[in-house]
C-alpha cells in the first residue's frame, strides 16, 4: 500500500495537475466568427441569459470544462461576430453543456462535447432554434507531451468547436417578421 501510494505522489508530481479549460482558448477567433453572415436582426441582438452544466476541475482528477468558463467563451465568441447585445436585447440564449466525453488514457485524446442551444425572443417568449451540437476534437502528443495538458487542450477544442457549429447554425436562420427560417 505504501509503495502504491509513493508511486502515485511520484506520478502527480511528474506529471503536474489537472487545470480546468481556459476562456481564450474555447473562444472563437475574431476571423473565424466574422467569417459567417448573420440576420440583421441578431446584430448585437443577444443576451446570454443562462449557461447550465460543466463541472469544476479537481486538480488530482481531470481537467472539466466548467459552466462559468463556458459561458464566458460563449459570450466573447458572440462578441466576436458583433450578435452580443446587453440586458435588452431581443434574444436570450440559453446553453446547457449536458455532456463532455473525455478518454481516460491513450496517446490521442478525442473529446466531445454535447450542448444544447436555445434561443428565445425575449417579447414573446418564442423558441426561435433549439438545437443539440456534438462537437468532436483531438488533441495529441504533438501537442502535448502531458496527459493531463493534452486532455485540457482536447477539452478547450471540443468547446471552442462546439461554439463555432453554433455560429454557424445561427447564420442559417433567417428571421421575418413572419416567418422564420434555417437555410
Amino acid at each position: 500500500m505504501l509503495r502504491f501510494l509513493a508511486v502515485s505522489l511520484f506520478a502527480i508530481i511528474l506529471t503536474g495537475c489537472a487545470s480546468s479549460a481556459q476562456v481564450p482558448n474555447m473562444t472563437v477567433a475574431d476571423a473565424q466568427a466574422k467569417a459567417n453572415t448573420y440576420d440583421a436582426q441578431l446584430q448585437s441582438n443577444v443576451q446570454v441569459s443562462e449557461v447550465a452544466g460543466g463541472q469544476k476541475t479537481n486538480p488530482l482528477w481531470t481537467s472539466e470544462v466548467d459552466g462559468p468558463d463556458f459561458r464566458a467563451a460563449l459570450q466573447q465568441s458572440l462578441k466576436h461576430a458583433d450578435l452580443l447585445g446587453g440586458d435588452s436585447a431581443a434574444y436570450a440564449l440559453r446553453a446547457d453543456l449536458q455532456s463532455l466525453d473525455q478518454p481516460l488514457f491513450g496517446l490521442d485524446f478525442e473529446v466531445t462535447s454535447q450542448v444544447e442551444y436555445t434561443l428565445v425572443e425575449v417579447a414573446t417568449n418564442k423558441v426561435i432554434l433549439r438545437e443539440v451540437i456534438r462537437a468532436p476534437f483531438t488533441a495529441g502528443v504533438g501537442d502535448a507531451f502531458y496527459g493531463v495538458k493534452r486532455l485540457r487542450l482536447a477539452n478547450e477544442g471540443s468547446a471552442r468547436a462546439n461554439i463555432e457549429a453554433f455560429l454557424k447554425r445561427l447564420s442559417a436562420l433567417k428571421l421575418d417578421a413572419k416567418q422564420i427560417t434555417v437555410q
